[in-house]
């Protein structure tokens, strides 16, 4: 019997194929959280070049952990910026591929190439979530950078330290399977990123989107 996966198996593969929502992370409480699919299928935009001029400053190879519908990686390689996609959702390297980027069908806690050599990893578009485990997630990616690498990540506006276990909810009501996820702020993040041995090196808000650099201790 085949298990059905998160963001595989349910309706946040078909929005990446359309490139339409709505799309909602629903909580075991009812209440629902938004992803921003269209945004995320559209080319970058608004903040999210605030993230691809650090990277591009870096001028070092750039892993993009969640890739998504690949708009960051799309958008890095026309910066001139070697980049890898990472993401467990086909459709979504599906369509990363389709812009002419490079991605692996992966998740981020699999064997990964160049460990410990890449100069910037990216956890976007809430992607600090990912497995619902943010200290075990921190240290991973502390493994894939280099010793002068930083990680670059999009936290919560809001001061929250959550995790929680949610469904992916289509436009039609349609629920995926259950997994873990979390939501951190600020404050969070930078308290679990010292546990897993990273440390601030720069915050910054743009369009109401807020993000850490983070780097070795």
């Amino acid at each position: 019997m085949t298990v059905a996966a998160p963001w595989v198996d349910d309706p946040f593969a078909d929005a990446v194929r359309t490139g339409r929502g709505p799309l909602w992370l629903r909580r075991e409480d009812g209440r629902r959280i938004h992803l921003d699919i269209e945004r995320w299928c559209a080319p970058a935009a608004g903040a999210d070049h605030s993230l691809l001029l650090r990277c591009a400053h870096l001028a070092a190879p750039v892993l993009d952990l969640g890739c998504g519908p690949g708009r960051l990686v799309a958008a890095l390689l026309a910066l001139g910026v070697p980049v890898l996609g990472v993401d467990v959702t086909r459709a979504a390297v599906a369509r990363t591929v389709g812009l002419g980027g490079p991605a692996l069908c992966r998740s981020v806690f699999d064997r990964l190439p160049a460990e410990g050599r890449w100069g910037a990893a990216l956890l976007a578009d809430g992607n600090l979530g990912i497995g619902g485990d943010p200290d075990a997630l921190l240290r991973r990616s502390a493994q894939l950078i280099a010793r002068e690498g930083l990680l670059l990540v999009e936290v919560d506006p809001e001061e929250v330290d959550e995790r929680t276990v949610v469904q992916v909810e289509g436009p039609d009501g349609r629920l995926g399977p259950a997994f873990p996820w979390a939501r951190l702020g600020t404050a969070a993040t930078l308290r679990r990123a010292r546990a897993a041995g990273l440390l601030e090196a720069e915050r910054w808000t743009s369009y109401g989107r807020r993000f850490l650099a983070l780097r070795k201790g």
